[in-house]
C-alpha cells in the first residue's frame, strides 16, 4: 500500500542544515495497522507528512498503491489526497463556527456530490464513531474525546484506503484515549483501512500490528 525507499529529509537555511530523516525504508501492507514511536523531534511527524504527501522528501521515493508522485502538480496531489488519504491530528483541527456534521462534510466539498449525498455520507461516518446524537452540536460543545471522534469521522467520510493519525490520543485522558483507539482498531478490522499512527504511548502502540521506532531521524529496529 505504501512504499518508502531511501527517504531523506533535510531542512536548510542560509547557515544551518538539519537532517530530519535519513535512509528510511518501509513497506506498509494493505490492511496493516502500523505505529511509529520515538522521542520528540526524531522525525515522526515529518515522516507521516511525507507519507501523506503534505511534504516532499529531499531524496528517495514515496509510492502509494504503486503510484509515484514526483511529476504531480499541487492540484493532482490534492485530488489524490482527497480520494485516498484520511488525516487525524492531535489537536482535532475542527472549525468552531461549523456544526459537527458540517465539519465532517468538508472533504466531500471537493467531489462532485450533491448536498443530499454529502449529508448522507457524513451522517454515516458520525454513526460509525457513535455521534449520531451530536450532528447539530458545535465543537466547543463537545468533550475532547468527542471532538476527536468528529475528526475521525471527517477522516473516513470519503472512504479513504489509508488513514494517517498523528498522536490521535495525545490530548485525551486514558478513558477517552482508549475509546478513540478502539474506533481505530474497528476501522482497521471491519473496514480494512490501512492505518499509520504516530504515538508516544507504548500501550496504544502494542495494540497495533507492527511498531517502527525512530531515533534522530533514523529507523532503529
Amino acid at each position: 500500500m505504501i512504499q518508502l525507499q531511501n527517504i531523506e529529509k533535510i531542512y536548510r537555511t542560509r547557515t544551518i542544515e538539519t537532517l530530519a530523516l535519513h535512509n528510511i525504508n518501509l513497506d506498509i501492507h494493505q490492511g496493516e495497522f502500523l505505529s511509529i514511536m520515538g522521542p520528540s523531534g526524531c522525525g515522526k511527524s515529518t515522516l507521516l507528512n511525507i507519507m501523506g504527501l503534505l511534504d516532499a522528501p529531499s531524496g528517495g521515493q514515496v509510492r502509494i498503491n504503486g503510484e509515484a508522485f514526483e511529476r504531480y502538480s499541487d492540484k493532482q496531489l490534492a485530488q489524490f489526497r482527497n480520494k485516498t488519504l484520511g488525516f487525524i491530528f492531535q489537536s482535532y483541527h475542527l472549525i468552531n463556527d461549523l456544526s459537527v456534521i458540517d465539519n465532517v462534510e468538508l472533504p466531500l466539498l471537493y467531489r462532485s456530490l450533491s448536498g443530499k449525498e454529502r449529508r448522507r455520507l457524513a451522517a454515516e461516518a458520525l454513526a460509525k464513531v457513535g455521534l449520531s446524537n451530536r450532528v447539530k452540536h458545535f465543537p466547543n460543545q463537545l468533550s475532547g474525546g468527542q471532538r476527536q471522534r468528529v475528526a475521525i469521522a471527517r477522516a473516513i467520510v470519503g472512504r479513504p484506503s489509508v488513514i494517517l493519525a498523528d498522536e490521535p490520543t495525545g490530548n485525551l485522558d486514558s478513558v477517552m484515549g482508549n475509546e478513540v483507539m478502539n474506533i481505530l482498531l474497528e476501522l482497521n478490522k471491519a473496514d480494512g483501512a490501512t492505518i499509520v499512527m504516530v504515538t508516544h504511548d507504548e500501550n496504544m502502540a502494542k495494540k497495533t500490528h507492527r511498531l517502527v521506532r525512530l531515533f534522530d531521524g533514523m529507523q532503529v529496529n
